[in-house]
C-alpha cells in the first residue's frame, strides 16, 4: 500500500487496539475463496457466570439455519455479507458444509417465511438466524412454537430472553465516516442517497442522519438528497433511483440499498461513489470513494459458540466500531487526501467515548431540534426514534 496512504480501516483498527485491548477484527474479504478468519472478539471477555448455565449442544450435534432475503451468491450487498460472516463463523469453529442450511425467501411473505422456517426445524437446525427486518414477527411466534430451538433476528426488536433474541451494530458510526468521505470529494455540493425506508425505519434514517452529520462536520456547505424505495431489496428501483438523483446533479452516491446498482450507475456517470455491506469497489472500481461494511462473522462466531458452551444467556446484542463488527473499506487511491486523518480522529474520538455522532442539540429539517446539550442519544432512541432528517437532507419524491 502506498506509505503516504495509510488505509482508513487499518488506521480504525490501529486506534481500536490500543485503546481497547483485545478488540477489533478484520473486514470481511471480498470472496468465499478469500475467506479470512475473524475470530469474535465478544466471547473471549464473556462473563460466563453471568449467563444462564446449560448443557450446551456439542459441536458436531449444531446445525445451523439461515434466511436470506436474496441469494447470497449474486456476490455483493446484504445477503451476501451475512453469509460471508456465516461462512467465516463456519471457520472459526470448524464445522462441515452439511451442518449450514440455506433458505432464500421474500421477508414480506409472511406465511413462506414460517414455512423455510418449519423446513429448517424439520432439517434438524437448532440455531436458526433470520437477517431481514419482515422476518421479525414470523420469528417471534416460532420462537414460542420451538421453544428448544434458538432463535436471533438481525435488525428487529422483539426478542423473549430466552430462546429468542435480536442483534444489530453501531451501522451509523460506519455512516459518520463515509460521510466525512463524501463531503471531502463532492464538487457539487450535491450528494445523493439510495435509501430503502423512510422515517418508519430509525435503521435507516438514523444512517442517512449519521452519515449526514459527517458530511456536515467537514463541508457545511453540502447538500444531501434522498430517494427511498420502499423495500428492502428492489433492485429495479435502486438502480432507477441512483440516476435519478445523478440527474438531479448529484456528484456522490451512497445507499441504504441491497445491490450494487448506485455504486455501478454512479461509475457510468464519472461520479463517486460509497458502498454498503460489502466492498463494492468491485463492481465500480473507478467510482467507489469507500464502503460502509459489516463482519458478520464477529456475532456470529460468538452466538454460536455460547450455544455450543452452554452460555447462551438471552440477551440481545448491539456490536460496533469496538468490537469490530462494523466499519468503512480503505479509501480509494483517488479519494481526496485529506480524508484518511479525518476519518482517523473521528474514530479515535468515538473509540475513546470523547465524541458520539448524536451529541448534543442537533438541528432537523423541519426547524425543530432534538438532543440536549451535554448529552448523546440513548440507543433505544437511535434504534427505535429516529424519525427526523438532519437539517442539510432533503427527501425527493
Amino acid at each position: 500500500m502506498n506509505q503516504k496512504r495509510m488505509s482508513a480501516l487499518a488506521l480504525c483498527l490501529a486506534v481500536s487496539a490500543s485503546l481497547l485491548s483485545g478488540c477489533g477484527g478484520d473486514a470481511e474479504p471480498d470472496s468465499y475463496d478469500d475467506y479470512v478468519v475473524n475470530t469474535s472478539p465478544y466471547s473471549e471477555g464473556q462473563d460466563d457466570g453471568a449467563a444462564e448455565s446449560n448443557a450446551g449442544i456439542p459441536k458436531e450435534n449444531v446445525n445451523i439455519g439461515v434466511l436470506y432475503i436474496s441469494d447470497p451468491a449474486e456476490g455483493s450487498g446484504y445477503s451476501y455479507t451475512h453469509d460471508l460472516g456465516i461462512q467465516g463463523m463456519q471457520k472459526n469453529l470448524g464445522l462441515s458444509d452439511s451442518q449450514i442450511h440455506r433458505e432464500i425467501v421474500d421477508d414480506a411473505d409472511a406465511a413462506a417465511t414460517e414455512q423455510a422456517i418449519e423446513k429448517l426445524v424439520a432439517e434438524g437446525c437448532n440455531i436458526i438466524f433470520t437477517t431481514s427486518w419482515g422476518y421479525m414477527e414470523t420469528t417471534a411466534a416460532c420462537a414460542e412454537k420451538y421453544p428448544d430451538v434458538y432463535f436471533s433476528h438481525g435488525t428487529g426488536y422483539l426478542s423473549n430472553g430466552k430462546n429468542f433474541t435480536n442483534y444489530f451494530g453501531r451501522i451509523y458510526q460506519a455512516r459518520y465516516l463515509s460521510g466525512i468521505v463524501a463531503g471531502l470529494n463532492t464538487e457539487s455540493d450535491k450528494i445523493g442517497y439510495v435509501a430503502a425506508m423512510g422515517t418508519e425505519s430509525s435503521e435507516v434514517t438514523g444512517g442517512i442522519d449519521a452519515f449526514a452529520l459527517g458530511v456536515y462536520s467537514v463541508n457545511p456547505d453540502a447538500e444531501i438528497y434522498v430517494k427511498v424505495t420502499n423495500s428492502w431489496y428492489d433492485p429495479d428501483l435502486e438502480s432507477q433511483y441512483a440516476f435519478d438523483l445523478l440527474d438531479a446533479g448529484c456528484d456522490v452516491i451512497t445507499q441504504h440499498a441491497d445491490t450494487a446498482f448506485p455504486a455501478i450507475n454512479a461509475e457510468s456517470r464519472g461520479a463517486y461513489s460509497i458502498g454498503y455491506n460489502s466492498d463494492m469497489s468491485k463492481e465500480a472500481p473507478d467510482s467507489v470513494l469507500c464502503s460502509v461494511i459489516w463482519t458478520w462473522s464477529a456475532y456470529y462466531t460468538e452466538a454460536v459458540q455460547s450455544v455450543i458452551n452452554g452460555t447462551w444467556n438471552g440477551e440481545n446484542y448491539y456490536g460496533g466500531l469496538a468490537e469490530g463488527l462494523v466499519g468503512i473499506t480503505d479509501t480509494s487511491e483517488f479519494c481526496n487526501p485529506e480524508c484518511d486523518e479525518k476519518i482517523a480522529e473521528a474514530t479515535q474520538q468515538m473509540l475513546s467515548g470523547s465524541f458520539n455522532v448524536f451529541d448534543g442539540v442537533i438541528e432537523t429539517n423541519t426547524g425543530d431540534t432534538v438532543g440536549e446539550a451535554g448529552s448523546t442519544l440513548s440507543d433505544s432512541e437511535i434504534t427505535g426514534g429516529i424519525n427526523w432528517y438532519f437539517k442539510t437532507v432533503t427527501v425527493l419524491e
